[in-house]
């Protein structure tokens, strides 16, 4: 790789020195990832991965691909690079656990407008230690200087997972019944969604972001905004060994009454309790400074609650319990009746 060079392409607004350089910095992060499917280093032009398919009869593979949303925004704002690789890992295995599936490998995607090495370097550890808390292999990536299509400063983030499960342990909620019920799992925060709103509200671009509120007890904003998305793999796993689920929901953009109901059988709604949703302070922060009603808080963010689980009513209280072993706070939050309205908080 020494003799690559181009005076041209470095002209042009493209190093492709720094992009070896930056693969140098980001390999003792990808190292932490390394798992019994990994069968090759990174830097190659595929990522190779053996399956782990003993005793499994029919193994599925299940993929699942998301970005940060304009929450990377945030991450540049505050020049601070290493846990924004954490939401775009999260925001993918937790979509492809609600199906039942172990998480294998992650593949990251960078564009940039400029590659400084030091900087992928950063992004990627976030990415590694997302890796790490899903069990999941980082086998590869890709970064792409975007020069005259983005400023030097900016880049974007987005990510490609895949895992496994037997075909007969894929979540099935057609088993699902009246009056099973609703277990939440906290959220860390805004979790990587509905960003858009939140910059619009705190007109994030030229307010202090190290301004700390009272509402947030004394953090600052730019800090609790910027808290990773929380990974739910290894909890929902050692629940999934031990009862029946019907249902998981990851509760991402468009918050709960888009959310639940994609993992409902026609016929069956969620009733939540809203007073036993343990909403988050920034939550009621975004409420009141950006004067936004309470169906459309609900309608845009997680409001508190990263996922929710559905089991039978016999099997609430032993759920609750492995859950909590997992180091998880889980509770209660509703149960499933019989409508077409799909989720009805009251």
């Amino acid at each position: 790789m020494n003799n690559s060079q181009s005076k041209s392409y470095a002209d042009a607004g493209v190093d492709i020195t720094a992009g070896y350089k930056a693969v140098e910095l980001m390999k003792q992060h990808i190292k932490r990832t390394k798992n019994e499917g990994c069968l090759d280093d990174v830097g190659g032009f595929g990522g190779c991965f053996g399956l782990p398919v003993a005793g499994m009869e029919e193994p599925v593979l299940v993929s699942g691909t998301d970005g940060c949303g304009t929450k990377v925004k945030l991450a540049i704002l505050m020049d601070k690079h290493d846990t924004i690789g954490v939401d775009a890992v999260a925001m993918c295995v937790n979509d492809i656990i609600c199906v039942g599936a172990k998480p294998l490998f992650f593949l990251d995607y960078i564009a940039c407008g400029k590659n400084i090495p030091e900087k992928i370097a950063e992004i990627v550890s976030g990415v590694a230690e997302g890796c790490v808390q899903s069990g999941a292999a980082l086998i590869g990536g890709e970064t792409a200087e975007h020069p005259g299509m983005m400023p030097v400063d900016d880049y974007d983030l987005a990510g490609f997972a895949v895992g496994i499960v037997d075909k007969k342990k894929i979540l099935d909620n057609t088993t699902m019944e009246e009056n099973d019920v609703i277990i939440a799992l906290p959220s860390s925060g805004v979790h990587s969604n509905g960003f858009s709103l939140v910059r619009k509200v705190f007109d994030v671009e030229n307010c202090d972001l190290n301004k700390a509120y009272d509402e947030l007890g004394g953090k600052t904003l730019g800090k609790t905004l910027l808290t990773p998305t929380k990974i739910y793999v290894k909890p929902v796993l050692a629940l999934l060994d031990n009862v029946k689920v019907r249902a998981i929901s990851h509760i991402t953009g468009g918050g709960f009454y888009e959310n639940i109901p994609r993992s409902l059988p026609e016929g069956f709604a969620a009733k939540i309790k809203k007073s036993d949703v343990k909403i988050l302070p920034i939550f009621d922060l975004i409420a009141k400074v950006g004067n936004i009603p309470e169906r459309d808080m609900f309608n845009t963010f997680n409001m508190g609650v990263g996922m929710s689980i559905v089991v039978a009513k016999e099997d609430a209280e032993k759920a609750l319990e492995i859950l909590k072993n997992a180091g998880e706070e889980p509770y209660i939050i509703g149960s499933v009746i019989k409508s077409d309205r799909g989720v009805i908080i009251e």
